[in-house]
């Protein structure tokens, strides 16, 4: 049976298609396969090996849907998908990312203008045909044109969020380590070095038998195209247009495959520098003096060899992290352990929350949290926002919460929405009765920057600089993409968790 995250790509892909082959991303299908994800997402047993009654009885999964996952266990594909696929191919799918183009629209500018693809689109706003079409006009053209220069797709080196290839590296890992003779397959590249964008997935797979992993891969059913196929890298292309580049070493060399294929080039250059300085070689396959290996097998064993302590791959950057390592001093990397809370929740009151508070809480003292700020829309964000009424109902129930889990502190929070002009939810006195705000722009992206700088700027000057400051921890201020802020003058649980994670957070 396929793994978790793997329903929920085919569940995400077959909304995807099935909006636009409806015209529609509110259309029934597409609803349904939207309400079966949320249902896994929340589901907390395994969903691998489920039978068709025990798939039903997770939450928004009816019986079609449940026959497409088995379908997806027994075949490694949906008939349906592929038809879907069919009539809708990678590059038609990649212009549903750009902001302003609904199903609707794609269909109609496929069919009256014979727009395909990224090229056909420009060339078509180029020739200002968009503005001729029902429903469109110069202003709509102009906001697409600069939507697809924010987005950068027009150009050659397109860049993918972390967040949309993490789960498909890590599924392709899971995958390369079931086939015989395989000992590790790590992602590497700017996904092992946490990068914001990548450019493409690299795996290096340690293999006894790198002929059934290049031969296995080549019959991946994420294999949209194979670009190249050799005796120990094979490269191709997934359904979402990003290549994967999978790479073959015995297990002796796991290590400097790793070291070289996760980067970055500057810090690359200047390890094979420090390499070159012993009359050394470091390349993917180990760090060699002559003929003999100084050190291959593990990455730490070669940084020991350089001299320098073992570099976290989210610090080879080439920002001075090998003259720290030289050092002794690098910086010490927060982890899982050392998060004591979130500031940032939102329960099933937000639409864009799917667990109870319950729930949430519960959750969170497992993950050994002390705190957590249930920070739910404000009334200005019309589709998942709360009314006075609404908050103050949510804060009675938040305050029993707190009372029956004496484990861990809860705050009631808000997350406000800043408007165009800089407006925020609610009156400034209402908006004392939270513990603890997030202050947001959730739209008109499209604004220019100034303008965006302007209204983020009076949003949050809206704030009583006597009543509220901004949550800082240690030497720098939390930032988030938002704009966070605390009462100062509150003496009890928010100020006193503020004051713990000042006195905690490592040097």
């Amino acid at each position: 049976m396929p793994t978790r995250s793997e329903v929920l790509r085919m569940l995400a892909e077959l909304a995807r298609l099935t909006a636009l082959d409806e015209g529609s991303p509110q259309s029934f299908k597409a609803r349904a396969y939207e309400n079966a994800m949320a249902g896994i997402e929340a589901h907390t047993g395994e969903v691998e090996g489920l039978s068709k009654g025990e798939l039903t009885k997770i939450k928004g999964v009816g019986g079609s849907t449940a026959d497409k996952i088995i379908e997806l266990g027994e075949t490694g594909k949906v008939s349906k998908l592929e038809s879907l696929r069919e009539i809708y191919p990678p590059q038609f799918v990649e212009l549903t990312k750009i902001p302003g183009l609904g199903p609707k629209t794609l269909k109609m500018l496929r069919a009256q203008l014979g727009v395909e693809d990224i090229q056909d689109l420009k060339a078509a706003i180029d020739a200002q045909r968009l503005r001729e079409l029902p429903g469109l006009g110069e202003k709509s053209e102009e906001k697409i044109a600069k939507a697809i220069d924010r987005l950068g797709l027009h150009g050659k080196d397109r860049r993918t969020p972390l967040v949309e290839a993490w789960g498909i590296a890590q599924s392709l890992s899971r995958r390369l380590e079931s086939i015989d003779g395989v000992v590790a397959a790590v992602p590497s590249g700017s996904i092992r070095r946490f990068s914001e964008t990548i450019g493409d997935v690299d795996l290096v797979v340690a293999s006894t038998d790198a002929p059934r992993v290049h031969d296995a891969v080549n019959r991946f059913p994420e294999v949209s195209e194979t670009v190249g196929s050799g005796g120990t890298k094979t490269s191709f292309l997934t359904r979402e247009g990003l290549q994967v580049d999978v790479r073959t070493v015995t297990p002796d060399q796991l290590g400097s495959a790793l070291l070289y294929f996760t980067g970055s080039k500057a810090h690359n250059i200047q390890l094979r520098q420090l390499a070159l300085d012993h009359d050394w070689l470091l390349s993917e396959y180990g760090l060699f003096a002559g003929e003999r290996v100084v050190a291959s097998r593990t990455e730490e064993e070669i940084y020991e060899a350089l001299g320098l302590e073992f570099i976290p791959p989210p610090l080879r950057e080439g920002g001075g992290e090998v003259e720290a390592a030289a050092d002794g001093d690098l910086p010490r990397l927060v982890t899982r352990q050392d998060m004591r809370g979130d500031l940032h929740y939102h329960s099933d009151r937000s639409g864009d929350g799917r667990s109870s508070l319950e729930d949430m809480v519960e959750a969170a003292i497992a993950a050994g949290y002390q705190y957590v700020a249930f920070t739910e829309h404000g009334e200005d964000l019309a589709i998942n926002g709360s009314s006075r009424q609404e908050m103050i109902a949510h804060r009675d129930r938040i305050g029993k919460l707190d009372d029956r889990y004496g484990e861990i502190s809860l705050l009631f929070g808000c997350e406000l929405n800043i408007g165009p002009e800089g407006g925020l939810d609610y009156d400034p006195a209402f908006r004392l009765e939270f513990d603890y705000c997030v202050a947001s722009i959730h739209s008109y992206f499209d604004l220019p920057a100034e303008v965006l700088a302007e209204a983020n700027e009076a949003g949050t000057g809206r704030f009583d600089a006597s009543d509220l400051m901004p949550t800082s921890v240690g030497s720098g201020t939390f930032w988030t993409g938002m704009i966070e802020y605390m009462q100062a003058g509150d003496t009890g649980a928010a100020a006193g968790i503020l004051a713990d994670i000042e006195a905690s957070w490592p040097e």
